[in-house]
């Protein structure tokens, strides 16, 4: 075999397996507020094409945003709320880069999804955020203390935008 472009392209298409258990949850860097994890399955930088698993915490309100590029995501357990609709495991919804959210996650969330595009970091406004009023009720004593504490840190953000000007 050499490495001709055409012995590259071949082999940049083997079969990749990634195993669950050997994959690590990592803190998000798209641009969220703090709290969501991923967990990257695979990165195709010529494709622009990201694959993870995403995990929500209880009580997580994704803000209204918008990117360069759009995700496919398929929920694994939990609950994921958005557009009226209370998605479960097996559910999907699949976002364009126009508007879209907020998304809200009473119980917490983990989420397989797939996104294409130059670039997937969140722009999002974060006053209307924490102005935003949680539409969805939880189902677990998980879920009741998530959303309490993520809803408290909301509002110690907003207090402190408001005295700050930021």
């Amino acid at each position: 075999m050499t490495d001709s472009p055409s012995d590259l392209e071949i082999a940049d298409r083997e079969l990749r397996i990634v195993r669950d258990d050997e994959a690590d949850w990592a803190e998000s860097e798209i641009g969220l507020p703090p709290g969501v994890q991923t967990k990257k399955l695979d990165l195709d930088p010529v494709a622009k094409r990201r694959v993870s698993k995403v995990k929500f915490p209880p009580g997580y309100i994704e803000p209204e945003h918008v990117h360069k590029g759009w995700h496919c995501v398929l929920v694994l357990k939990g609950r994921m709320c958005v557009a009226g609709k209370d998605l479960r495991p097996g559910d999907f919804v699949f976002g364009w880069d126009i508007p879209h959210g907020p998304f809200e996650y009473p119980d917490g969330c983990e989420a397989f999804a797939v996104s294409l595009g130059e670039d997937m970091h969140h722009l999002w406004d974060e006053a209307a955020f924490l102005a935003y009023k949680r539409k969805w009720e939880p189902e677990t004593e998980d879920g009741r203390r998530g959303c309490a504490e993520f809803d408290r840190w909301r509002q110690k953000r907003a207090e402190k935008m408001h005295k700050t000007g930021k």
